[in-house]
This record gives structure tokens, sequence and C-alpha cells, in this order.
């Protein structure tokens, strides 16, 4: 399995410090290995409400969110960040995922007034976790906009975005690429602790955030992971895969549900991401992304049938990697047995 991270530091000597750091006070971590896009050109906001899953056609001048690219059936292709600063929407993902991404959306042009173009060559992407973490941008002369997705343009290049995870605050911060280790010295003299990706990682598992391809599969609608509302606009029409998210709002319930996973393993017998999680020796779900907390232990997000009890006896992993597995009941939002809003509508109407 090839790590998505391998292009940057996992950590810089000490995970489980960093993690404590992050939950504790903050700490600034390099992903500068995300791909970026920029979006410039007067149709912007038009053209890419046309194509995402989110409603953007109005998203205001220093503000940004979350947002999909389904196929026809409603699957996850592709998730990302949205920031619209100045005259440019700037997009960033997973690395794997640029070249696609930025392809498809090259495609869907035809005579809009935008100019897509891969900026990963001028953008780097630095993050700040921790309750610390506006503290530490203004003292690095950063701007500290407020409220989740909130963005604002940095003097010199590049832009500052608060994030909703994965800690108790965060934020991105999205600098020249020429610029990545001044930026880097400014913002740990500024009081972040250097980390690196396993610290990251284990706070986004916390939060229960899903990542692309790790915890979805070729399979994954939105509503299995969580990206509702968060990544999706449910009254919006007229992009690739609404037909599906909105039978699934409005008719049925979503076949799967990502939970997390307390696992009782030592850490050389974790399980990793795909592997089966079984319940009576059944193939119940999948594994998804695998972490060491510095608090909770061994756990992992897990893409569980929606039949599957909280209280129920799971085993992730086969072989050498098996771990005796439950789930968090935290993490488990239990079905109220009321209908759908639809099918209730159906049974009024009857």
């Amino acid at each position: 399995m090839t790590d998505p991270d391998e292009a940057v530091p996992a950590h810089r000597g000490d995970p489980l410090a960093e993690q404590r750091a992050m939950a504790r006070s903050a700490a600034v971590v390099d992903r500068s290995h995300r791909g970026v896009i920029a979006v410039p050109g007067e149709d912007r906001l038009s053209w890419l409400h046309l194509l995402l899953s989110q409603h953007v056609s109005e998203l205001p001048e220093g503000s940004g969110t979350e947002a999909l690219i389904l196929d026809a059936q409603g699957r996850v292709m592709h998730h990302m960040i949205v920031s619209h600063v100045g005259d440019t929407v700037w997009i960033d993902t997973e690395a794997a995922d640029l070249a696609p991404l930025l392809e498809y959306l090259q495609k869907m042009v035809f005579w809009s007034k935008v100019e897509p173009r891969d900026a990963t060559s001028e953008i780097a992407v630095l993050s700040v976790v921790g309750p610390d973490t506006a503290t530490v941008l203004a003292t690095a002369g950063l701007p500290v906009p407020e409220g989740d997705h909130a963005s604002a343009a940095v003097d010199g290049g590049g832009l500052v975005r608060r994030m909703p995870w994965p800690g108790p605050d965060a934020a991105d911060v999205l600098v020249p690429r020429a610029d990545l280790d001044a930026w880097w010295a400014r913002l740990t003299a500024a009081g972040a602790r250097a980390a690196g990706t396993m610290a990251f990682e284990a706070l986004r598992v916390e939060s229960r955030h899903a990542r692309v391809h790790l915890d979805t599969d070729e399979r994954t609608i939105p509503h299995e992971v969580d990206w509702i509302p968060s990544a999706v606009h449910l009254t919006k029409g007229c992009y690739r895969g609404q037909e599906t998210v909105a039978r699934v709002a409005n008719m049925g319930r979503p076949p799967r549900r990502l939970v997390l996973l307390h696992l009782d393993a030592g850490d050389e017998e974790l399980p990793v991401e795909g592997d089966p999680v079984f319940r009576d020796g059944r193939n119940v779900g999948r594994v998804g992304s695998v972490t060491l907390h510095h608090e909770l232990g061994s756990v992992a997000l897990a893409l569980l049938k929606r039949s599957v009890p909280l209280d129920a006896e799971l085993v992730a992993g086969e072989d050498q990697q098996a771990s005796p597995a439950a789930i968090d009941p935290d993490s488990y939002v239990a079905d109220d047995g009321a209908p759908p809003p639809g099918r209730a509508a159906q049974q009024r109407i009857r």
C-alpha cells in the first residue's frame, strides 16, 4: 500500500508529543504535497457551481467550503477544500487526485470565462492545529479570519483559511512555495511545535473526518462518510450524481456508516487500510485510516454495514493483523426509526 503522505515528514522525532501539542497548544505540519488548483476568471463561481456538490454560485469573497466531485451514480471521486480569495477560487486536494481532477475541470470549461490551472508549483500548504492557532497566526503576522473556512489573503501571496478539523482549532496557511522554509521558521518561532503527518492524521481520525481513498472505496456515497452537509448541498441541483444524493436523502438510508473503532492490538499487529471487518466470521465492512492516538490508543475509521449494532463484537483485519475491535459509542448515530422525509411524505399521501 502506498503512503499518500510519503513526500512529507511523517514526524519530527516524537509523534505522540506532537499530537499532545496539537491537542493542548499548537503545532504546524508540512502538507506541501497537497495538489493546488487555481480557478481565476469572471465565471469562476457560476461555472464551479455546475460541477461541484456544494452551493458556490454566491460564495462570498473571503469564505470557503468543502466540496466533492461525484460520478453519475453519486459515488465519491474527489474531495477538495475550496477558498474564494480576491479574484481566484483556490482548490486543494489529494496529491494523487490533482491530475485527474484538473483534467476533468479543464474538459468542462467549454465557453465559460475561467482558466483552471495547476498551481502546486506556486503554492504550498502548511497546517496549524491546536487551541492556540489564532495566537500563532497573529504572532506570525498573519490575518486571523473568523469562522469555519473563512479565508484571507496574505501579503506577498497565499492565504490563511480557518478549518473546523482535525483538532480543536486549525488553520491552513497557503504560502508561496518559494517561501515555504521561511514560513515554516516563522510559524515555529511564533509558538507552533514542529510536527509531522502522523500527528495530523491521528487527530483527523479522532475527529472522524473521512479522507478520500483511505476511508472511502469505489462504492462510497457522501451520506456514508458524513459529508452531508459539510461538502454537499441537498437542495442544489445541476451536478453529476445529484439524483443519487437526493434519492438517498429523501427516500432511504445509506447502506453503510463511518464509525471509529477501538482496536485491541499491539503496534505491530494493526490492520491496514482496505482490510475487511468481520462479525461472526462474516465480512461487514472495511478498515479505513489506522492510527495510534496519544489518548485513545490504537484506533481506526471503518465503513460498516448499517445493520451492524453498536455492541457488535468485531474483528478488524486478517491473519497476523487481525485485531478485536469495538465501535466507539460517540461515533455511532442510531437510526431513530422514523422514515426518511420523502418516504414519510408518501405515507401521508396514502
